[in-house]
């Protein structure tokens, strides 16, 4: 997002009221308090321009139908839970109680959110006069009107604000922007059933329904159904679902996927994941016997491989999947660990790696990469590629968008993405192995590699980067000089500095 924007000042200012909110809350709860806010301003900009658009009708009555706004899929809004109520107590010791009077009026009218919205505004620990504040603030921002949608403003603010909480240190829930664009725009999530078994606040789910709209699909061709263990996030994501229009299945409840599978018996076409890293003591033991360990029964040391089944597990015949892991999971030599790697690959499952940069995630710093699985790597649409994995070697790409932060730009996406189409034949354009960046892999070589997956093993060194023996000499002979050179200036400044000493009397 250009840091010069309109709409970033405005979501700067935004944030900036906001945070003034903190108080004594941890993060989460002020998390939840501030996104209940902009939803609830979104779902009354929506609701109050219906509203008057139906009141300027031959039939005004019309204007306080629910029908007319189940139609339109806008949340219908009893009066107590319109903006216009909420902005008219701003000034009032009595606002965060009708803001929780106002939650719980949405939730009975709509079961879509039962249960979710936040309603804990007349707490002791949120200062009324700031919560008044911030809702003036609000009442002169439209995120909900139609001009807004066009310009997914709304969009905008909460993908800034989720951005924020992550580089404040509460990243665990949210994927970066870039890297969720990276896997949609591998596996091309058209049309079908789409699953995230750890979903977050649901960024995998927004960023699909909009790659479906930049490619002129049908949204509503798109199912979702996702699951996530944390409550709190649990219920974000449905605030967030919600407020993009996207009709999900999340389960009834938040659960451990790993352990209480919520979908249990579904099949997807797609799946997106970027599970929690290196989880230990994950309770193997208890689900020992599941039908889901099909290349193999994964140890209870780490959770990499265990996610890795059990989205695998979830797949149709044709699915595909795009997963985030950290890279130890590419070389690990645990023995349950290789015995699936192997499984995996001599079943052809392992379409794609990409190793990916470092400082991509706000809340963790370890190296990670993107796998993609390929349930059926000769079906019709796509050539025949069983037997071979694709390596990326992305390690040195994208931008630095402040000193901690690296986000990949829009042709670092087409880039990784055009490369892996390209390899599976799904584009216009020929695929070529490039030394220092990608290559197609027989399974006799990564056999040869003791099943190992890191990239660098395969890509090589950019052709830039390759030296003939000459080049090498000549190169190591001019570091050679130059060391020697720098050896006699330090021998010089030396002397010079012992020689000031002993002019002022320190030193023999």
């Amino acid at each position: 997002m250009p840091a010069k924007s309109n709409e970033l000042k405005i979501e700067d200012k935004l944030w900036e009221a906001c945070d003034k909110l903190r108080g004594s809350m941890d993060q989460s709860t002020y998390r939840n308090v501030v996104l209940g806010l902009i939803f609830l301003k979104y779902v009354s900009d929506t609701f109050e321009e219906r509203h008057a658009e139906l009141e300027a009708t031959e039939y005004p009555e019309d204007a306080e139908d629910r029908d007319f706004y189940d139609a339109e899929n806008i949340f219908w809004l009893p009066e107590n839970a319109r903006w216009s109520v909420i902005a008219s107590a701003a000034k009032t010791p009595d606002v965060g109680t009708i803001i929780d009077a106002a939650m719980t009026s949405i939730e009975n009218e709509n079961d879509s959110i039962k249960g979710v919205l936040p309603k804990n505004y007349a707490s002791d620990d949120l200062s009324k006069e700031r919560l008044g504040e911030v809702i003036d603030l609000f009442t002169d921002v439209q995120v909900g009107d139609e001009e807004s949608r066009k310009n997914d403003v709304l969009g905008r603010v909460y993908e800034f604000f989720l951005r924020k909480f992550a580089t404040n240190g509460d990243g665990e829930f949210y994927t970066p922007r870039s890297i969720v664009r990276t896997l949609v725009d591998m596996i091309q999530p058209f049309s079908g059933k789409i699953y995230d078994p750890c979903c977050g606040s649901g960024g995998m789910f927004v960023q699909s329904e909009e790659f479906v709209s930049e490619h002129q699909g049908n949204i509503l061709d798109l199912s979702v159904y996702g699951q996530e263990w944390n409550p709190t996030t649990w219920r974000l994501a449905k605030m967030n679902l919600a407020i993009h229009g996207i009709d999900n299945n999340l389960g009834p409840r938040n659960a451990n996927t790993l352990l209480d599978d919520q979908h249990r018996g579904e099949r997807f076409d797609y799946a997106l994941a970027n599970p929690p890293f290196n989880v230990k003591d994950w309770g193997a033991d208890k689900v020992a016997d599941d039908a889901r360990w099909k290349w193999g029964i994964p140890g209870n040391s780490n959770a990499n491989y265990a996610w890795i089944e059990h989205i695998l597990s979830k797949l149709a015949p044709d699915g595909k999947a795009g997963i985030v892991l950290a890279n130890g999971a590419l070389s690990t030599s645990n023995k349950d660990e290789l015995a699936i790697r192997k499984a995996l690959l001599e079943d052809h499952k392992v379409d794609a790696i990409v190793a990916m940069p470092s400082q991509m995630f706000y809340s963790v710093s370890i190296p990670v990469a993107v796998w993609i699985f390929d349930m059926n790597q000769a079906s019709a649409d796509e050539r025949d590629r069983t037997g071979e994995t694709l390596f990326i070697d992305a390690r040195k790409m994208g931008t630095m968008t402040d000193r901690t932060h690296r986000e990949f730009s829009r042709k670092d996406i087409d880039k990784i993405a055009g490369t892996y189409h390209a390899y599976t034949g799904t584009s216009n354009n020929e695929y070529k192995d490039i030394p220092g960046f990608c290559k197609a892999a027989k399974a006799e070589e990564i056999v040869s590699n003791n099943y190992i997956l890191t990239p660098g093993r395969y890509v090589g060194l950019a052709e830039e980067e390759q030296m003939s023996d000459e080049e090498f000499d000549a190169e190591m002979s001019k570091l050679r000089t130059e060391l020697i050179n720098q050896f006699e200036q330090s021998d010089d400044l030396q002397r010079r500095i012992l020689g000031a000493l002993r002019g002022i009397g320190y030193g023999n």
